[in-house]
């Protein structure tokens, strides 16, 4: 079956934008009844991903502030440091294992 493009309005924007035949042809291969509601634009920012590739946007972990327990340097770690547990510095980890 020949896909040929048609255009669509974006239901965020309100853009017009194609869906062009060989983007109908995927997603028939894919099983996919409906038509985009989005552009690509709007797609990606939905997603978070900013409209390139991949999933959902990366959050970045909360660091928390310690004082090395082996040489007293100021350091970061991604956990909440336990008050009776030492924390060790990066340097020092490295040192122990």
């Amino acid at each position: 079956m020949a896909y040929e493009d048609i255009t669509l309005q974006c239901a965020d924007c309100g853009c017009d934008f194609d869906f062009t035949g060989s983007e109908q042809e995927f997603y028939a291969s894919k099983g996919l009844t409906n038509q985009p509601k989005r552009c690509k634009p709007c797609r990606g920012a939905r997603k978070g991903g900013g409209g390139s590739r991949g999933g959902g946007g990366y959050q970045q972990k909360r660091m928390y502030d310690v004082v090395c327990s082996n040489c007293g340097a100021d350091a970061q770690v991604p956990f909440r440091p336990s008050e009776d547990r030492p924390v060790l510095c990066k340097a020092c980890y490295s040192n122990s294992y």
